[in-house]
């Protein structure tokens, strides 16, 4: 069973990796049955950028920020007369935090383009939350998400979307996993409130959910909101985006549920591929 060195954070030991490895390699297949190219996001993002989009304004509970050493706190530690920093030398901002989505990153990545050809892309990222709390592999600090983004027009971003759900809907089935789409509550732009009352008429974002309430994927309809916000055009307008995204650990946790151990859900795995 995975190991727990503190709240939040987990290392899956040997056969849980395994399993791990096994279903990354079924959500791959998913990205490129949806025609996407494989790139790696980055590992930290600007402020300035997560401004731009009104994460702070959405999500300030969920921010982790990175910041750095004082010369002084350095030397102290070095020296040896302190463990950890000490709150008479507070660590110094670097205007970074860490990630809390794999799409955030790549979306940022294309910011000021003009695409004139819809583009497909996925990457699994390792992500950050501050949550309220923690529960086993339902919810960590850290944790991996595994994404398949498309940006270019309206009707793309359906279609993208609708195939996925099938594609994710199959691989549940294959597996064994009774889960429900279930229309989410935490669309990026709660904040707004036009926005939000457009989204309880026409949800942005649903969730597949597993027998035990664990949100284990989503597929999100993002509109033309980082187009306008991160001056992404196609066709001479903002354009629309959308993702699907897989919480890998959560369906490390679902299986595990379904099959007692690491071993049997690994076969099932394995013989899930299409």
């Amino acid at each position: 069973m995975p190991t727990f060195v503190a709240p939040g954070i987990a290392v899956l030991e040997s056969e849980e990796a395994a399993l791990f490895d096994a279903l990354e390699a079924r959500f791959q297949d998913i990205a490129r049955a949806l025609g996407a190219r494989p790139v790696t996001g980055p590992g930290l993002l600007p402020e300035e950028d997560l401004a731009r989009l009104d994460f702070f304004r959405n999500f300030p509970h969920l921010a982790l920020p990175v910041t750095t050493l004082t010369e002084q706190a350095r030397e102290e530690l070095a020296r040896g007369e302190a463990r950890t920093p000490s709150p008479e030398h507070p660590p110094v901002p670097t205007g970074c935090c860490l990630p809390t989505a794999t799409c955030y990153g790549l979306l940022v990545s294309r910011q000021r383009r003009d695409i004139e050809t819809p583009e497909v892309i996925t990457a699994i990222g390792r992500c950050f939350r501050n949550e309220d709390h923690y529960d086993g592999l339902r919810r960590l600090r850290s944790f991996h998400m595994r994404e398949a983004l498309y940006i270019g027009g309206q009707e793309g971003v359906v279609e993208h979307l609708s195939r996925a759900t099938e594609l994710v809907l199959g691989l549940a089935d294959r597996l064994g996993i009774k889960m429900s789409k279930e229309p989410a509550t935490d669309p990026f732009y709660l904040g707004d409130g036009a926005r939000s009352i457009l989204n309880q008429l026409d949800p942005v974002k649903f969730e597949f959910v597993s027998d035990d309430g664990t949100a284990i994927a989503s597929v999100n309809r993002h509109r033309n909101f980082f187009g306008e916000r991160l001056d992404i055009s196609f066709g001479g307008e903002p354009a629309y985006s959308g993702c699907l995204a897989f919480g890998v650990e959560r369906w490390v946790h679902a299986l595990l549920q379904m099959h007692g151990d690491a071993r049997r859900a690994l076969v099932a795995v394995n013989e899930s591929a299409a």
